[in-house]
């Protein structure tokens, strides 16, 4: 018990922690010492956020994708699904049905497809931010140092570009379309620009270990991210990690508080993959403040298919906001 706590006070007064420390919490089994990580966890959440919890809508608007991930049911060789781009001037409506619906800032996500180009994309954002005022977060992949500096001056604000892992092997042998040193290229770039920079990363990747997992919790810190996104493995059956096994739920919910204490102002989403594991509720009582809701045109959403398990219920935005904030409510925190 006494190690335990020694390693999370010290990762909570940024303190110097080791991988190794780190792991070893991750694979603690025993009630009060995860108790004690999560009180403590949702502590540094109260102290730094309060009740509130941030909502985020988020648009897909495309499933054409250049990559090759050997985990996403969405990567360049598969030929079972069914792609959909949506028009320019559709995704600018549809970001104006967010807006209307009373949400604050969309996040504008694709697969990494080339079809819309630099200009395409910076006049959505000027029609969207002119027109509407919201925050914009883009998720858009890999793309030049040219490309993100024009999306921020048309009026972007925020990028999403997770590691995955930090592990370079491990990254370059599920990403064999590009490498990790481009990706960090692409998060340095984005910093350097003044976006507010997401990262996150991926628990259970097949072959990964718990002190992969603590790298990758201190290479959040050490990139001063804005944000991470931290959700479990969901294996998609049309991948080469077909039969593999799905991450666990508690074991992304105890590097879920470990962020936190690493990253206390950061925005912690509980993800879309660990509300499709049943974690929301926990991951608000441990460190997360964001939700992400999909905001996606309704005939897209099931196309949008990354991994299984993401179906929503056809409602409209409007309503579904409402729903979530009364849920919020509920468990004690005020939804904006």
């Amino acid at each position: 018990m006494a190690d335990i706590v020694k390693t999370i006070e010290a990762l909570k007064k940024g303190e110097f922690v080791t991988p190794k420390r780190l792991a070893e919490v991750l694979e603690c089994q025993k009630e009060q010492q995860l108790e004690y990580l999560f009180t403590t966890a949702d502590q540094v959440r109260k102290n730094h956020h309060g009740k509130v919890v941030k909502i985020r809508a988020i648009i897909e608007f495309s499933n054409h994708c250049r990559c090759s991930c050997w985990y996403c049911g969405m990567y360049a060789g598969q030929k079972g699904l069914q792609r959909y781009r949506m028009k320019a001037e559709e995704l600018v409506s549809a970001c104006q049905q967010v807006w209307q619906a009373g949400y604050q800032t969309v996040v504008l996500q694709s697969g990494e497809d080339l079809y819309y180009t630099k200009e395409m994309i910076g006049e959505i954002v000027k029609q969207v931010k002119t027109t509407t005022g919201l925050a914009i977060t883009l998720s858009l992949g890999e793309r030049p140092f040219e490309d993100y500096a024009y999306w921020k001056l048309q009026g972007a604000d925020r990028y999403l570009i997770k590691h995955e892992t930090c592990n370079e092997p491990m990254y370059n042998r599920y990403h064999p379309h590009s490498s990790f040193q481009e990706r960090i290229r692409c998060q340095n770039d984005l910093r350097l620009l003044g976006y507010e920079l997401g990262s996150g990363f991926m628990v259970g990747l097949p072959g990964q270990t718990n002190e992969m997992l603590a790298e990758d919790i201190l290479f959040l810190k050490r990139q001063r991210v804005s944000m991470a996104g931290i959700g479990p493995y969901i294996c998609h059956p049309n991948t080469r990690l077909r039969g593999s096994t799905d991450g666990s739920a508690e074991l992304t919910l105890k590097a879920l508080a470990l962020a936190r204490l690493a990253l206390p102002r950061a925005n912690l989403p509980s993800t879309t993959a660990l509300n499709v594991k049943g974690g929301m509720r926990n991951a608000l009582h441990l460190g997360a403040n964001v939700i992400m809701q999909k905001a996606t045109p309704f005939q897209y959403r099931n196309l949008y298919d990354i991994y299984p398990g993401r179906e929503s219920a056809e409602i409209s935005l409007k309503t579904q906001l409402n729903h979530l904030k009364e849920q919020l409510c509920g468990m004690g925190f005020t939804g904006v």
